[in-house]
């Protein structure tokens, strides 16, 4: 097997999407091969123009060159990759629109909602391989202690509203111990206990003379570059008409009591919507069902009206067994056969009884049938 040197990936992973920038330059409405600026002077004079005054109101030292260089790479390398600045930028009015009210209401500076897309890219499924899930990345733990339910029904991490309390407590929390806005983000990065163990080792508490995990003294220039970015995004090259952002969400918010295990099929239906639409709008819900207790539903704006009475009558359908019959296992039965015999699909059959694949059935077994209709 041929080995590719690792400086000519390094240059590859940072180089190869700055292509479509210059693609995108070239093939621009007026763009013109001998008018303009080359591609490089472009960058050259992003960078000049991008010097930030701070972050939370806190000062960024960029008289120090070790710094300017910190923030210059993490500010070039978010150019080089644009189709995610644009999305960031598109997805930035659905979910501001939401996290900007609540960081005021609790008195916290309006620069943290750029971590979300630090931490994200505003996407509700975002995960990481140590188990950081959601809009704010938080592990199962520090979400749990935050207030977050984090099990297998339901993971609030997810849900834009329920994580942006908890990254408000979190980031509370934070400043309280640090004094610091920049130190705040440092440990949110990395954690509150490994940062103070680094202050007092190496006896400062100066963000940008500590020596931190490379991720870490990245991260406060990669928010900063984004910031910039998002507040000043015609001068970075990405011009959005008003019609190209993605709009906020418009939703209804119900309460519903499950005296058992329900279907969210059963909500999509009492909504006159799809599963899928239920399960956009409510991204902490895992799987086909909700468990037995009280939950807050975002349904369709404008499907709150008579949702109560639809759903009270689904819900008494289903327990009558109207629409499905039980049927009990006879010696030689297979899921498979089951499945057969009744003309249904066999993951179907599987997620009306919570069974998995695997597990063996016996006769005398109970399985629930839904009719084909």
């Amino acid at each position: 097997m041929i080995q590719t040197h690792p400086i000519f990936m390094a240059c590859r992973r940072v180089f190869l999407p700055l292509v479509s920038i210059v693609i995108a330059l070239i093939a621009a409405p007026g763009a013109s091969a001998d008018v303009g600026p080359s591609f490089p002077e472009f960058l050259i004079s992003a960078v000049r123009t991008a010097h930030p005054p701070h972050f939370c109101g806190e000062p960024v030292p960029m008289d120090n060159p070790e710094v300017r260089e910190r923030f210059e790479k993490e500010f070039l390398l978010t150019l080089g990759d644009p189709s995610q600045v644009i999305l960031w930028l598109k997805r930035s009015r659905r979910y501001f629109s939401i996290i900007e009210p609540m960081l005021r209401s609790a008195k916290l500076p309006d620069d943290l909602k750029y971590l979300a897309i630090a931490e994200s890219s505003l996407k509700p499924h975002a995960g990481s391989p140590k188990g950081a899930m959601g809009f704010w990345q938080f592990i199962p733990s520090t979400g749990q202690r935050y207030g977050l339910t984090v099990n297998v029904n339901k993971d609030e991490r997810r849900n834009i509203f329920r994580a942006t309390e908890a990254a408000i407590q979190y980031f509370k929390a934070l400043h309280e111990e640090f004094g610091s806005w920049t130190l705040a983000a440092a440990a949110y990065n990395m954690g509150e206990n490994g940062l103070l163990a680094e202050m007092r080792e190496q006896q400062t508490d100066d963000y940008y003379l500590l020596y931190l995990p490379f991720e870490t003294q990245a991260y406060l220039f990669r928010i900063i570059a984004i910031k910039l970015i998002c507040t000043r995004p015609e001068a970075f090259g990405f011009t959005l008409q008003p019609g190209d952002y993605y709009a906020p969400m418009a939703f209804d918010r119900i309460r519903i009591d499950c005296t058992r295990e329900t279907p969210v099929r059963l909500i999509a239906q009492a909504a006159g919507t799809q599963f899928k639409v239920i399960k956009d709008l409510n991204p902490e819900i895992r799987g086909y069902f909700l468990n037995a207790g009280t939950h807050e539903i975002l349904v369709p704006k404008g499907a709150a009206a008579g949702f109560q009475a639809r759903f009270a009558e689904l819900l008494r359908q289903s327990a009558s067994g109207q629409n499905s019959q039980i049927y009990v296992v006879q010696k030689g039965d297979t899921l498979v056969s089951i499945a057969a015999k009744f003309d249904v699909p066999l993951l179907n059959l599987l997620l009306w009884n919570r069974l998995d694949s695997k597990q063996p059935i016996r006769p005398g077994d109970r399985l629930t049938i839904h009719s084909r209709k």
